[in-house]
């Protein structure tokens, strides 16, 4: 194999390993999305990752999600109805960097029941991602270039 291709091989694995390191978060874990349930604390362990997706499990004739704003957020109050997510199985991929907000609209879910998300993703324009994001940053790179790296010696 012409060493140029051996290069597209492994800046291609480089990459793609990345991509494939992708997370499903179910909030809540086997909770779900649901009332009387400390979302923050849930979230503060977690790393989220642009092209990470956020999976809300919950019973749809009970809750409902909406992305909303810092300000909606602390003050619990919810765009129009039409725009709530409400099958409940609702993904939702990450797809910049920043501050995120969830809520459910339903009653007063929100206000006195803590059926409220804040999460920060890490991405283009975040926050310098913490140690533990670092640490997957080197495994991703890592395991790419000893994926490329075993190829070229297969094809050389």
């Amino acid at each position: 194999m012409a060493p140029s291709h051996v290069a597209f091989i492994a800046i291609s694995m480089v990459l793609f390993s990345s991509v494939a390191m992708a997370a499903d978060h179910i909030v809540g874990d086997e909770k779900g999305w649901t009332i009387n349930f400390n979302y923050t604390q849930w979230a503060q362990d977690k790393v989220f990752r642009v092209g990470d997706n956020l999976v809300f499990n919950y019973d749809p004739s009970k809750h409902n999600v909406f992305k909303v704003n810092g300000t909606l957020f602390q003050s619990c109050t919810f765009p129009p109805a039409n725009e709530a997510l409400s099958t409940g199985k609702d993904i939702i991929q990450l797809k910049t960097g920043g501050r995120k907000w969830y809520v459910c609209g339903v009653a007063d879910h929100c206000s006195a029941r803590q059926m409220k998300l804040v999460i920060t993703v890490s991405g283009e324009g975040a926050p310098a991602p913490s140690p533990t994001s670092n640490a997957h940053s080197t495994i991703s790179s890592v395991f790419g270039v000893v994926v490329a790296a075993t190829i070229a010696t297969i094809f050389v």
